[in-house]
């Protein structure tokens, strides 16, 4: 492609050279550079791009995309082209390098501080069910087709983002859902395309901090990008903060809920213990709502069934371009709590936009597990154990609050925290655990390049602030051990903080390291000293 059609949608300034050349392909990293290509300087938090200028040139690059001015060669021939922003720039030069292929699919984004993982996993499964070809894009992983690539980022940077479009268009996806992180919108990683539907879970202070956000509002705010860059937007009506976050957004807009207004605990109790309606306190706001909520305690199997309604008048006479819904109907879902209702109500509201009808949703849900997602491990008879990603105080105790509904004997909490992260986060994590877990064991997560022993002691902080019983043992698998070994019958233990990872991160390498390897070695042992 020649330079000037790789940056047809951009403004930009050329003060060097030509954008008549001939790009051979696209790199943002410098040990990629090769005769020809288009060298775009990214200023990372570690590395700035624009030092590799020169070096480029030399090398023979025909372009270089900068955003402050660069001193290169006198004898080179490689055009400059000067952006305001080259993060903003590369996202639109790889929609243009890859063919636009985000333009032939529905790319649906989602989101929030918690939900997006699980609810682009639920959204997949009751599209495929329904007959559709999906790819995703998450924390967890990449899917297109069977091919499955490890995540490195929840939102991958621009240029591998239109990659994957490539491919899943040509895998023959009609559908992308795909998580949209805070830091991948302020990084400008989703531009160059326009969502199809933009979708908002829920909001709480996270990620603030060093290379992260500056604080609330700032994380707030690009949030909110997301619905200036989609076609229809699905909220969380409940949520706090909904109104901040679509400030500005240029998006249609349809609303999901629990029905009544600004739903809190007493509401919530009211919902579980019998299945009021509240009809007096609807919110006329809100489209689809769940109502009528019923604990599911099976052996082995934590869950929450309800009823899916909608606001007829609200859907049919006040929005344009809205698909009729065909009446309200039971849901059952494999994972319990709140939050449960919320993923699915989500999910629900954006498959009736692609006329998938009730029954291929209702088995869907019913069979939807995510991994590290309040997954279910089978190891006894006589209590429940799961894993689950709960790596900041916020997401613990939604965790731990929504397993104490379920009246355990106990509830066991195993945790630790990551390291060279926010000191507050363990604080309040080591809180959170002492005030709702019957007994917590205090243990290691991702130490990085600080001691694990340092971290505890962190912890130990929050958690003496409480009168929570705990103990703290410091190697993770015989934290874990411990735990198999003392459950009581009744009990509920959950793993929190690892998830979906299969490795523990310890000066600067990775080690692999799957809870649920772990468990199984942990039963294999125990079943050897039976013998």
């Amino acid at each position: 492609m020649k330079c000037r059609e790789l940056l047809e949608e951009l403004s930009y300034k050329c003060v060097r050279g030509s954008v008549d050349k001939k790009i051979t392909e696209v790199v943002y990293d410098s040990r990629k550079i090769t005769e020809g290509c288009m060298f775009i300087c990214i200023c990372g938090y570690q590395v700035d791009g624009h030092s590799f200028a020169a070096e480029a040139a030399s090398k023979g690059a025909g372009a270089i995309v900068v955003q402050k001015e660069v001193n290169l060669p006198d004898a080179c021939d490689t055009a400059v082209i000067l952006v305001e922003d080259t993060r903003y720039a590369m996202a639109f030069i790889a929609a243009a390098y890859f063919g636009h292929p985000a333009d032939r699919l529905k790319v649906i984004g989602i989101t929030g501080t918690k939900g997006k993982t699980t609810t682009t996993y639920l959204i997949k499964s009751i599209l495929e069910r329904a007959g559709y070809r999906v790819g995703l894009v998450g924390t967890i992983e990449t899917m297109i087709g069977d091919k499955h690539i490890p995540a490195n980022n929840t939102t991958p940077e621009s240029f591998l983002l239109q990659q994957y479009f490539k491919e899943m268009e040509e895998a023959g996806c009609e559908i992308v859902v795909m998580e949209v992180a805070s830091q991948g919108l302020k990084l400008h990683r989703t531009q160059g395309f326009t969502f199809e539907i933009g979708i908002f879970t829920n909001l709480e202070p996270d990620h603030i901090g060093p290379n992260e956000h500056a604080d609330f509002e700032e994380y707030q705010a690009c949030k909110g990008l997301l619905f200036q860059q989609c076609r229809l937007g699905i909220v969380n009506r409940d949520d706090a903060h909904v109104e901040a976050v679509l400030k500005g957004h240029t998006c249609r807009l349809e609303t999901i809920g629990l029905g009544a207004i600004e739903p809190g605990a007493e509401e919530w109790a009211v919902h579980m213990a019998g299945g009021n309606r509240l009809e007096e306190s609807l919110n006329p706001s809100i489209d689809l709502y769940a109502q009528d909520l019923k604990l599911v305690n099976k052996p082995g199997e934590l869950g929450v069934a309800f009823q899916v309604r909608a606001n007829r008048f609200h859907l049919d006479k006040e929005k344009e371009n809205q698909s009729p819904w065909p009446g309200d109907f039971s849901v059952e879902v494999p994972t319990p709590g709140r939050f449960s209702v919320y993923n699915a109500l989500t999910a629900i509201a954006v498959c009736r936009h692609f006329k998938v009808e009730i029954p291929q949703i209702q088995k869907a849900l019913l069979g939807a597990h995510v991994k590290g997602r309040i997954e279910m491990v089978p190891v006894s008879d006589q209590f429940t154990l799961l894993i689950d990603y709960a790596h900041n105080a916020m997401s613990l105790k939604s965790l731990l609050s929504t397993l104490r509904e379920y009246q355990p004997t106990r509830l066991v909490c195993v945790f630790g925290c990551g390291g060279n992260r926010s000191k507050i986060r363990r604080f309040e994590m080591g809180e959170v655990s002492g005030n709702y877990a019957d007994f917590t064991i205090i243990t290691s997560d991702n130490p990085r390049f600080e001691k694990p022993q340092d971290i505890i002691e962190d912890i130990k902080i929050g958690i003496q602030k409480t009168t929570g019983e705990y103990i703290e043992i410091c190697d993770r698998k015989e934290a874990i051990a411990y735990a198999i070994s003392h459950g009581q019958p009744g009990d509920i233990i959950v793993l929190a903080g690892k998830g979906h990872e299969d490795y523990q991160e310890i000066e600067g390498v990775k080690y692999p390291m799957d809870e649920r390897v772990l468990i199984a070695e942990i039963l294999k042992e125990k079943r050897g000293e039976r013998g």
